[in-house]
């Protein structure tokens, strides 16, 4: 199996590729009929929640420059 793998968009949405599944609060599945791909949103202004649908286009702004994160707490 590989690995699910997240981009996260500049302006925009998380793209998820891969072998996943998303599941709501409650554990039920979204139909995702076959898909691989999807966008998540980010910016909140998706009618099709938790799905992007291209509402943040220039509504919603963020450079994706990865980081370290600091140590994890123990």
């Amino acid at each position: 199996m590989s690995k699910t793998k997240l981009t996260i968009n500049n302006n925009g949405s998380v793209k998820i590729e891969g072998d996943f599944e998303i599941v709501d609060r409650n554990g039920n599945t979204y139909g995702l009929q076959g898909r691989e791909v999807v966008s998540i949103c980010r910016c909140g202004l998706s009618k099709n929640k938790p799905f992007c649908d291209g509402s943040h286009k220039d509504h919603f702004e963020h450079e994706a420059i990865a980081f370290d994160l600091p140590p994890k707490k123990v």
